[in-house]
């Protein structure tokens, strides 16, 4: 190769399964290898490093990444039959929990790097291809991680996640999480602040806030919602997932009094039985969640409700399923996540006595998620004829279509430019189904990179004076079939 001919970059290939903190991590990888040359392809194919960011949450998440580990492995041999060298990574809470058993199944993993010791690939890569040193990293400082990770992120849009809290100290008894993520750690509000600003001035609009309890921040969430509102530029902010006993009062308040901070709330409750809420260990019952509910109700009354919901767990009876779907209906979501219960080595949970049979589980999802349809349809419906303030973040599928997330976090699809992308617009919903709406661009213009915040009514955007409009309708007081 002469001098004047450019070094081939090399690429990396991160398939991520799991939360949005996997997501934020996958992104916080390329820039860490940034600096190594690697740039990002989509295929496996024709990558210098296959990386796999495992989740440990959901059902078989180690066959899955064995799967596609053998998969990875004949690419590996496929290269290597073409002279090509190829660095196979396994990343995650699957990482941290089965890292030696990983190295030890599959020879092909070059190396295994838990989720707090990702800040070391470049050490961990250069090693393995020394043939040498350790191979496996799986610790519990996540001071370490964040301090090493490159000040500079490259954000692929005008949305972007933002760790500000990792870990848990609550040990549900169905959780891995504090084994694979550690403790509760906070980061220090200015290195969150000056990575919300660098976002912004790269044309990021939104920010959402991630944590295993997000809402357990040291110094108090909503202080930390407060300082990053203050930034130009960033108009929306989220965050999740929140743990019921740490939502305070100045928490709730901020969804009244910031407008940058949207209203919806993923709040799990996993259960609507006393009994298996004390079984899991979650530090609520359904009588506090509920109150608690009508309090952030009456702060912010349009605000849509998400939760996470788990049937089957070990005891868990008619009775207390029943219990939990009369939450539901007491509550009404927008949307939620259902799962069936499934045992994790080394959790309490998994050892409990009265396992549901798996046939039983089948069943009580169906109904759950059927309830959770019918209300996610109804909520979606109660908007169309609404304004809605939408930032726009993505072409859309047909041509001439554009794409952006409402305030509720309901996907929205409308004709429009490309030009409009990371503007907030207001749009008129002409129809709505399950998992999207669709609507027209409604007049006036708003200005460029910045949020409208009214809708037909006049009022702020959201804080409607009827309750009944925006919340879904209980299945026994509908008329008539959902809009599809």
């Amino acid at each position: 190769m002469t001098k004047s001919e450019p070094t081939p970059a090399k690429k990396v290939f991160i398939k991520t399964w799991g939360c949005q903190m996997n997501v934020y991590d996958s992104e916080r990888m390329t820039d860490v290898l940034r600096p190594l040359g690697y740039g990002v392809t989509d295929t496996p194919d024709d990558a210098d490093l296959m990386v796999l960011n495992t989740c440990h949450i959901r059902e078989k998440a180690e066959e899955k990444v064995y799967s596609d580990l053998g998969r990875l492995r004949e690419i590996k041999e496929t290269r290597a039959e073409a002279g090509l060298s190829t660095t196979i990574a396994v990343a995650g809470c699957v990482a941290q929990a089965q890292g030696a058993e990983i190295m030890r199944r599959q020879p092909a993993v070059d190396l295994v790097v838990g989720p707090q010791a990702y800040h070391q690939l470049p050490e961990l890569i250069a090693r393995a291809h020394r043939a040498s040193g350790e191979r496996l990293a799986a610790d519990f400082r996540p001071n370490e991680k964040f301090d090493a990770l490159p000040a500079q992120r490259t954000p692929s849009g005008v949305t972007a996640y933002l760790t500000v809290q990792e870990g848990c100290d609550k040990f549900c008894t169905f959780c891995v999480v504090p084994y694979t993520r550690g403790g509760e750690y906070s980061r220090p509000v200015q290195a969150i602040l000056d990575e919300a600003k660098s976002l912004a001035d790269q044309g990021v609009r939104e920010v959402t806030l991630l944590g295993q309890n997000v809402n357990a921040y040291a110094g108090g969430l909503a202080n930390l919602v407060r300082r990053i509102a203050e930034i130009p530029g960033l108009d929306r902010i989220r965050y999740t997932t929140s743990h019921p006993s740490d939502m305070d009062d100045e928490l709730i308040a901020a969804h009244a009094e910031i407008p940058e901070l949207m209203p919806f709330l993923h709040l799990p409750v996993q259960s609507g039985s006393d009994r298996i809420l004390k079984a899991m260990n979650r530090r609520h019952t359904a009588e506090s969640y509920v109150r608690l509910i009508e309090k952030i109700r009456a702060a912010r009354p349009d605000i849509a409700l998400s939760g996470d919901f788990i049937v089957g767990f070990p005891g868990e009876s008619d009775r207390d399923f029943q219990a939990t779907l009369a939450l539901m209906r007491e509550v009404t979501y927008a949307s939620a996540f259902s799962f069936k219960y499934s045992r994790r080595p080394g959790t309490p949970a998994s050892a409990m006595p009265g396992q549901v049979p798996e046939p039983l589980k089948e069943e009580r999802l169906a109904e759950l998620n059927q309830l959770l349809d019918d209300q996610q349809r109804a909520f979606n419906t109660a908007q169309t004829g609404r304004t809605l303030d939408v930032l726009i973040e993505r072409p859309g599928r047909h041509p001439g279509q554009i794409a952006g997330r409402s305030p509720y976090l309901q996907a929205v699809h409308l004709d429009g430019p490309e030009s409009l992308i990371g503007n907030i617009v207001p749009v008129r919903i002409e129809a709505a189904a399950k998992m999207s709406l669709a609507g027209i661009l409604f007049p006036p213009a708003r200005r460029e990179g910045g949020s409208a915040r009214s809708d037909e009514t006049g009022g702020p955007l959201g804080h409607s004076p009827t309750l009944a409009a925006l919340r879904p309708v209980p299945p026994d007081k509908r008329e008539g079939e959902i809009l599809a």
